[in-house]
């Protein structure tokens, strides 16, 4: 197993650059179903946490009332593919969605972007449209493509104790 210290960074890095990830949830019968978010990762030395702006449809409402678990898969054409299974908390109180608002506002490019541009999201981060999901990795898994088109590199994962 990769210690999170190392896998962390990578992981983050590798998520930044490919940004569109597919996340499954799983509703109360079971059933997954899958969409593409735009998380946004922080890893301070210690804790790994991902953001996700979304509209808090009913749907994945329903589906994080009964199963709070996500899985967010990302993968690019050169084979590079990085996946985070989390716990999630959805965030409705005005102070974290202003600071999500501002993570992705000022965020580095390409992963950044002014959340005003999505058309349910023009009365700001206080829009009735607007919520935050705050994802808590115990899975990682890190592979760069090289590692499935040349053999050169390794495949690096961590799953919380």
């Amino acid at each position: 197993m990769t210690p999170l210290d190392q896998i962390a960074p990578a992981f983050v890095d590798m998520a930044h650059s490919i940004v569109w990830a597919s996340v499954a949830t799983v509703d109360a019968d079971s059933k997954p179903r899958s969409r593409i978010l735009h998380p946004i990762w922080e890893w301070d030395g210690t804790d790994l946490f991902g953001w996700v702006a979304t509209v808090p449809s009913p749907v994945k409402r329903a589906h994080l009332a009964v199963h709070p678990d996500v899985s967010v898969s990302y993968w690019t054409t050169n084979h590079d593919t990085c996946a985070a299974d989390c716990l999630v908390e959805w965030y409705t109180d005005d102070e974290t969605r202003t600071a999500v608002w501002e993570k992705f506002a000022t965020g580095p490019e390409p992963v950044g972007y002014d959340p005003a541009v999505i058309p349910m999201w023009k009365d700001g981060p206080t829009s009735e449209q607007f919520a935050v999901l705050r994802l808590a990795p115990y899975r990682l898994r890190v592979m760069p493509g090289a590692v499935m088109t040349q053999g050169a590199g390794e495949v690096l994962s961590w799953h919380a104790s």
